[in-house]
């Protein structure tokens, strides 16, 4: 089994629920059926394997072609880090989104009741599709990666034009000082996380906040916009839905963008990066023009500086190590949300090394 279909089994499909996961699913029934159409008869529940962060099920009601799915998503359970993990936040914008260009989920309950299944959690239709886990797109000719990296960068563009205040979010994130701020917050959840000490990820805590770009405006940022964060039609180059809005706020789209483009700059681990790939060969843009195309579809004439676009990246890298240890955090603690969360943690320290290397790059 290559990289890549290791990844794709780990990662796609369902499992039995996970016992650190497990909660009173009579409990929940009870608590869905007056609130939501499509729960006749016996309701069936699997984990998804995917995913680090917010468990996610599978609920499947009836049989054959008369059977519905929806989706769950919870707050994982036992002590977590401030402003984690806020479903509460995934079920607004998504209800916001909806019925925009930006293709989301149906989404048809939230519950903030702690009695029913010990956490906070929503539910969403379920959306028949495709998920890559493997940035590379293995198994496709050129032409269709070329089709699906067009479409994501189509889709994210157009989440960056929406006017947060036309569709009621106005009020969905502070106003101003976005890359500050999230430097503070991803300081703040690194130091909450840290299971051991990593002196680059000290030394870019001291050397971001000193190099903060100029403020762009303020637009929806996804904040975690990933190859794997959106499922594609099952035959077409269309995305179907995009996923995972757990990060999502209000802020500059370019940080947004750039993080999306970490997959440019990391490593094949886990099939997530295209570092070592023949871009050509496999008809993936390389990132200068997968940059150009995002910028044209938002309107914008100028190209992003050189200098302020590797503050974006190194910014990025090391929120992500702020993730990462996250996730180890909850390794430690025997409530992560994927069987692989104690490998995916230990990419922490060679993420932050190299984002620091990058730092380095402008003195």
């Amino acid at each position: 089994m290559t990289p890549a279909d290791d990844a794709q089994s780990a990662f796609s499909g369902t499992k039995p629920v996970s016992p650190q996961h497990a909660f009173d699913q009579d409990r929940l029934i009870q608590w869905l059926r007056p609130r939501m159409d499509g729960l006749d008869g016996e309701v069936r529940i699997a984990q998804f394997k995917g995913g680090q962060s917010n468990p996610t099920f599978l609920l499947r009601a009836g049989q054959g072609d008369g059977e519905r799915r929806f989706v769950l998503r919870r707050k994982p359970p036992g002590q977590l880090l401030p402003s984690a993990h806020a479903v509460d936040r995934e079920f607004r914008v998504i209800s916001a989104l909806a019925g925009t260009a930006v293709p989301v989920a149906t989404p048809r309950v939230l519950c903030q009741d702690p009695e029913v299944i010990g956490s906070d959690f929503y539910v969403m239709d379920h959306v028949e599709g495709r998920i890559f886990w493997d940035a590379a797109l293995p198994g496709m000719a050129p032409a269709e990666r070329a089709a699906i990296y067009d479409e994501t960068n189509r889709v994210m563009a157009e989440l960056h034009r929406l006017d947060p205040a036309a569709i009621g979010l106005a009020d969905y994130g502070r106003p101003g000082h976005y890359m500050a701020r999230q430097i503070e917050r991803w300081t703040r959840q690194y130091r909450a996380a840290e299971t051991e000490p990593i002196a680059a990820a000290d030394a870019l805590i001291h050397w971001l906040p000193q190099h903060i770009p100029p403020e762009g405006e303020s637009r929806i940022v996804h904040g975690d916009y990933r190859l794997d964060n959106v499922i594609f039609h099952p035959h077409e180059p269309r995305i179907l839905a995009v996923l995972d809005w757990e990060l999502s706020t209000l802020g500059d789209p370019l940080v947004d963008f750039a993080y999306h483009c970490l997959a440019w700059h990391m490593k094949p681990l886990t099939g997530s990066g295209l570092i070592g790939a023949d871009l050509a060969a496999l008809g993936i843009p390389d990132e200068a023009g997968y940059r150009q195309r995002y910028l044209e579809r938002c309107g914008r004439r100028e190209p992003v500086a050189e200098q302020d676009w590797i503050v974006y990246l190194v910014f990025n890298l090391f929120r992500l190590v702020g993730i990462l240890q996250g996730i180890a955090k909850r390794a430690e603690q025997g409530n992560a949300s994927n069987a692989r969360a104690v490998e995916t943690g230990r990419r922490a320290r060679p993420l932050a090394e190299q984002a620091w290397a990058l730092a380095q790059t402008l003195g």
